[in-house]
Parts: structure tokens; sequence; C-alpha cells
């Protein structure tokens, strides 16, 4: 039976069925060419380089292949690497690629059921129609998007994941800052990243469309918001309020937002992605971790080491 690459470990030798997530293609310091890639599974990822490729084969590896891989695990730069021997390309029929994608941890039943009461309770007409009109148009892919790339929530359904976990927090805090509008932040909330359904292709090998290089799921949605109200027949300060916090919710100029926070709502809606992101971001990091360890540095989060407490965790859902 094949090994998940998260049973895998230091001096594997053997051959493991995984689904390529990226290929590229270098030239050693000798002009030798080589393929580097991302294999993953349900269980993780993890990086591999294929070493004195034949010639012919150099072009015949593609994002999205599933494949069979032998070889052996080797220990490079505190990292697991799987050094390739010989892959090919399994048949996709004798394999289900959902069991190649790494999954969420909350079923995509449970995410409906809890994001449709969200949107049942928003009490405002026009809000509530245009993020209803919203999540009918694109419910399919909502709920099996990732939120991103890479970082975080970068899993099939992340997108929703992300969403939910904002929703929850949001709940909260509209009960402790009683100046928000409780309304407008949960229509923020679900439909701040929904432009990301255009900028990225797909749930599974994701990658930047030609809409998304161009414009950005910022300026994509905020768009989409206009043109839906319209055709909904809303054109009060609601839908003005929807356009800012999408175009707001990154906060600051330098991660692409246009305009900055300026309304309580946006700023929340800021704060919540960011820390439902980045608590995710380190989550993702920490897993492999064995307590009482570092992870190497993280580019994503300033490039920091992260330390895995003894203590554990005690908090509870």
């Amino acid at each position: 039976m094949n090994k998940t690459l998260a049973e895998l470990e230091d001096g594997f030798r053997g051959e493991i069925t995984v689904l390529l997530l990226q290929v590229n293609k270098g030239v050693t310091a000798k002009g030798a060419p080589y393929l580097s890639f991302q294999l993953q599974d349900k269980t993780g990822s993890m990086d591999a380089k294929y070493w004195n490729v034949p010639e012919n084969l150099l072009y015949a590896y593609k994002p999205g292949m599933l494949v069979k891989v032998s070889g052996d695990v080797l220990c490079h730069q505190k990292q697991l690497q799987f050094r390739v021997n010989h892959m090919e390309e399994v048949n996709d029929e004798e394999y289900d690629i959902w069991n190649f994608v790494k999954s969420g941890p909350i079923a995509k039943d449970e995410l409906q059921k809890e994001i449709t009461a969200y949107i049942a309770s928003i009490r405002n007409e026009a809000i509530h129609a245009i993020t209803q009109a919203f999540i009918t148009d694109y419910e399919k892919d909502f709920y099996t998007y990732p939120a991103a790339m890479k970082n975080h929530h970068d899993f099939v359904s992340g997108l929703a994941t992300h969403v939910l976990g904002m929703l929850h927090m949001a709940d909260a805090l509209c009960k402790q800052y009683t100046l928000l509008n409780r309304d407008l932040l949960i229509a923020g909330v679900i439909l701040h990243d929904i432009g990301k359904l255009i900028e990225l292709s797909g749930a599974v090998v994701t990658d930047y469309t030609k809409e998304g290089k161009l414009l950005g799921h910022i300026s994509i949605m905020q768009s989409k918001v206009e043109e839906k109200a319209k055709q909904l027949g809303y054109t009060g300060e609601e839908v003005l309020l929807l356009r800012h916090m999408i175009l707001a919710h990154h906060g600051q100029y330098a991660y692409g937002s246009p305009v900055l926070p300026m309304i309580p709502e946006a700023e929340m809606l800021y704060l919540l992605d960011n820390m439902d992101a980045r608590m995710q971001s380190m989550e993702k990091a920490l897993a492999p971790i064995e307590p009482g360890g570092f992870t190497p540095r993280i580019f994503a989060m300033e490039n920091r080491f992260l330390y895995k407490s003894t203590l554990g965790n005690n908090s509870k859902k």
C-alpha cells in the first residue's frame, strides 16, 4: 500500500502516487537540466527534485497530473525532499483526484448550513438580496475554492472555511462593539473574497487567470457588486458601503487596497481578514513541528521563525 506524504521519513525508498502541484525546470552549475516539483496528496505537500532527467521527459510533466513516483527521501536544509528516480503519469480514472488535495477541517455540508444561516440573519433588504444573489450565482465554486494559492487556507473549501471563521468572530464582536452595523459586516465578510472565484482558475492546482493578473480580486468584486445591485434595482448607500468595504479590506495601500477603511465595519473587516489568515498560516506552519521546535523562516510572516510551545493547546471551540 502506498504511503502518504505525511508518512514519509528521511531515508524512505519506494514508490508513491501523488498530484503534481508545481513543475519547474532548472539547470545545474554544470549545465545539466533538472526538474523541481511540488508533490501533494490529501495529507500535505513535499518538494521533489528529478536530477539527471532524460531529455525526452523535460516537458512531459504538467501541474495537475497524477503520477507514480519512485525514489528516496532525504533531509535538505531541515526539510524533507523527495529525490526522483522515475516518474510516470497514471490514469486519472483509476484514482479519485479529491484524495490528492488538501481538504478543510469543516465538512462542506456544515459550511453551507452555517453560512446560509448567517445570510438569513441579515435584516437589511438590499444587503440581504445582494449577498444572497452572489452565493446563488457562485455557490459551487464558493464552497470548493481555496482562499489563496498559498500561505493561508490554501486547500479545497478554504475560502468558505476562511469566511465562516471570520463570521464567528464578526458575530461576537458586534455584541462587543455596538457601533458596528451587523448586517453590513456580515455581508462584507461573505462577499469580500468572492472576486477570487474569478481571480483564480479552479479548486485544484489553481493559478491566476488573465482577469486575476490584470485586475485582481478586489477590483473585480467591487465592480461586480455595483453590477449586481443595479440588476436587483438597488442604488442606496448600502451598495456604496459594500463596495467601499471590498476595496478597503486589505487595510493598507501597500497590501493592495486602493482606499483605506473609512467606516468601522470596513476597519473590522480588514482586522478579521488579517487575523484569520495569519492564524491559519501559523497553524499550518507549526503543524509538522515538534513541541519545543522552531519552523524555518516564513516569508509571509515577515520572514520570522515560529516557535511551537511545549504547553500545548487548551482552547475549545
